[in-house]
């Protein structure tokens, strides 16, 4: 049987390599290989991005291609698959991905030093309202934390369950087929083997094994 392949997008300032967890859990309980894709928010628009995006998928030439977005990432495929949704068959899972708003963004959008790192894809995606609805035929698991464990908490002053960047009711996208709470943070959701596995579960199965 063919190795499926997986396409994982980082989240801001984050290289890629830190899927290495991932790639090695999803390669040897699910037999799925991960790429993982690389791209600036700092510096990049999100239209340059997904058109980059849509070249690496289709690079891959496979015939199923799952879709992993970490934070900032997961929003990439969002508008992926809205620019170019002619994609080869697959799953897609978002990991602490702030899908109806991001209340540490829009703080961090008015405090001077840290506004011009966020970066044009931040400005264009989380520093205004946006109302999102999963509308695509493949089906979306949503992966949340609720370890308040980061620095975004400073910013967006959570009084509900967060991850410590992003508030969990955050990760609430209407049409989603799948969505699991998990004790994790939103940097350490990237090497927690209990996420990897249930990532795993997801992309194969259509569903998590948590309820």
């Amino acid at each position: 049987m063919p190795i499926a392949h997986v396409v994982y997008v980082h989240g801001l300032w984050l290289p890629g390599e830190e899927s290495l967890v991932l790639k090695h859990h999803l390669a040897e309980e699910f037999s799925l290989e991960l790429h993982w894709f690389r791209y600036f928010g700092a510096s990049e628009s999100m239209s340059d991005i997904t058109s980059r995006l849509a070249a690496f998928v289709r690079e891959l030439a496979s015939p199923e291609v799952h879709l992993v977005g970490h934070s900032l990432g997961g929003l990439v495929l969002y508008r992926l698959l809205e620019r170019f949704p002619e994609q080869p068959p697959g799953r897609v899972v978002f990991l602490g991905v702030p899908c109806v708003a991001s209340r540490a963004a829009e703080r961090a959008g008015v405090f001077a030093p840290l506004a011009h790192l966020l970066g044009p894809t931040v400005r264009e995606e989380l520093l205004m309202p946006r109302e999102r609805r999963w509308t695509h035929a493949r089906a979306l698991g949503v992966v949340a934390g609720n370890q308040p464990l980061g620095l975004g908490q400073f910013l967006a002053h959570f009084d509900e369950e967060n991850d410590g960047t992003v508030a969990v009711s955050e990760t609430r996208l209407p049409g989603a087929t799948d969505h699991i709470v998990l004790p994790v943070s939103h940097l350490g959701m990237l090497v927690s083997a209990r996420v990897a596995h249930e990532t795993g579960v997801f992309l194969t199965e259509g569903r998590f094994s948590l309820r």
